[in-house]
């Protein structure tokens, strides 16, 4: 487990963390979302013992990580793939990981194995692409067999394959008990794989807590419905006081659960050709909830600030 309890981090004027107190707990990813300058990374860091807190303290099933005799089999990181020597081919880089922590040599060519890399375990580091150095950083997180894993944007530079393959591989870990704390500015595929969040805004706690409370505290569930009797639907669903929107062939109702507007149907006599629930994403939850965070705004016709722009990134 992983206790955050007034973290705060603090640089010259800046105050890159304020008071955070979290926890991310075993058994479950946990995904760690904030928009660009929220100081996700600066938390990640102070967790790992890079960076010294300015205030309050973390800890690691009831440690700080300078406690730890031998790291790597307590925690493994992943937090810049690049962080390799170039000239060290990946066995090299993993051994020498491997070697100051006192961990077996066997267990070199295993994680190589694992993450896909051992045909390429000679090449120097320094040739690989982003794809390739990603998996070696995810090789050296695991080369200790930890029980809790921290992944920064681990995503990046995969392929679609390799997506689904540590989408996975995170589920599999947490499945084991593990402690998966994970950050990606792709929400759309953290809302696929993290079952919790803990989200931040200029260094201070926005919301922790399930994906799906996440979602749905910040955004509106709906009903959508299509009928070849849309208009006497549509008069029968206002008239209980719901709230109707046309959609092209169908209807999305607000104020109205999925199960009275079939009974309603029902008691109508109006064929139903969709009745099915309509929950918002991650993007709009994330988009509501930190927008007053968000620490630069481009200017669009409306004033509202482009989804692309509002990233979990460091």
């Amino acid at each position: 487990m992983i206790e955050a309890v007034g973290l705060s981090k603090r640089y010259g004027k800046t105050l890159a963390v304020d008071n955070l107190t979290f926890t991310v707990q075993p058994g479950k990813v946990t995904g760690f979302l904030g928009p660009n300058g929220a100081g996700k990374s600066t938390t990640m860091r102070m967790i790992l013992g890079l960076d010294s807190p300015s205030g309050g303290h973390v800890d690691i099933d009831g440690q700080r990580y300078r406690q730890l005799h031998q790291p790597l089999r307590k925690v493994g990181a992943l937090l810049d793939a690049k962080w390799v020597h170039p000239n060290r081919s990946a066995r090299a880089h993993l051994r020498w990981l491997a070697k100051s922590n006192k961990l077996p040599a066997k267990r070199v060519d295993e994680v190589l194995d694992l993450v896909g890399l051992t045909d390429v375990a000679n090449r120097r580091a320094g040739g690989f692409s982003l794809g390739m150095s990603q998996r070696l950083g995810i090789a050296a997180a695991l080369l200790g067999d930890p029980e809790i894993l921290l992944f920064d944007e681990p995503v990046n530079g995969l392929d679609p394959e390799g997506i689904l393959w540590i989408r996975r591989f995170m589920h599999r870990l947490a499945d084991e008990g593990r402690t998966v704390f994970v950050s990606s500015h792709l929400l759309s595929e953290m809302a696929l794989t993290a079952s919790e969040l803990v989200v931040i805004g200029r260094g201070r706690l926005i919301a922790q807590c399930s994906t799906e409370e996440f979602v749905a505290q910040a955004t509106e569930s709906t009903v959508r419905v299509r009928s070849p009797q849309l208009a006497l639907l549509r008069s029968a669903i206002g008239q209980q006081g719901a709230t109707v929107r046309d959609e092209g062939d169908s209807l999305v109702v607000s104020g109205m659960d999925i199960a009275d507007i079939g009974e309603l149907a029902a008691a109508k006599g109006v064929p139903l050709h969709e009745l099915s629930p309509q929950r918002g994403s991650l993007e709009e939850a994330f988009i509501q909830l930190t927008g007053d965070s968000v620490e630069y705004h481009a200017a669009s016709s409306d004033n509202a600030v482009p989804a692309d722009l509002l990233t979990a990134g460091k």
